[in-house]
């Protein structure tokens, strides 16, 4: 489940899992694999580049969850980059993963099915703002170095394209499936 902040990856990932009864699930947030700061902002706090290349630690991400879960969803694997936490996934278990950049060229392989959640880039930072997470002194430049990222991120992997499936959530109570080619993320690059 692939998408911009705030496009509602981890609500779709859970009606998901909960709806995938009585097949056991797994669901894994890709926010639990950041790098420690000093890698996420090497490049600069409000780096584009940095968000889009250091945010996240993929080789744990693979290593640790993706290769041992892609062996029929059973197996031990790391929920985050901390080796101290390992679980064993349940035989045939359904694996939903939720994140940004999640259809990049080295994760896509990983992908039986994927979904892109698309909304329109202002929705996406109102609800970013909403949320509160966002310093307000600072809220202009962190959204401007997020969409900076997604921008670089579309460009290089045109996400929607690469997808199984293409859901706008620009109304979150009324998501649509949608023509790749008429994603607003598509029109944004």
């Amino acid at each position: 489940m692939d998408g911009r902040g705030a496009s509602g990856k981890s609500t779709f990932a859970d009606a998901l899992a909960a709806r995938a009864h009585p097949r056991p699930v797994v669901v894994l947030h890709v926010d639990d694999f950041f790098h420690p700061p000093h890698v996420r902002h090497a490049r600069g706090r409000l780096s584009p580049e940095g968000f889009w290349l250091d945010t996240y630690d993929y080789d744990t991400l693979v290593s640790g969850a993706l290769e041992p879960l892609s062996r029929g969803g059973a197996g031990a694997f790391r929920r985050t980059g901390d080796s101290a936490q390992v679980e064993q996934a349940p035989d045939d278990a359904l694996v939903v993963v939720e994140g940004t950049f999640l259809l990049r060229d080295e994760l896509a392989r990983f992908w039986d099915v994927s979904v892109f959640l698309d909304v329109r880039r202002d929705e996406a930072d109102r609800r970013m703002r909403a949320r509160g997470r966002l310093d307000e002194a600072l809220a202009d430049q962190l959204l401007a170095r997020y969409d900076g990222a997604q921008r670089l991120y579309f460009a290089h992997a045109s996400p929607w394209e690469r997808a199984t499936l293409v859901v706008d959530t620009t109304d979150p109570t009324a998501p649509v499936v949608v023509e790749a080619s008429t994603a607003h993320a598509a029109r944004t690059r």
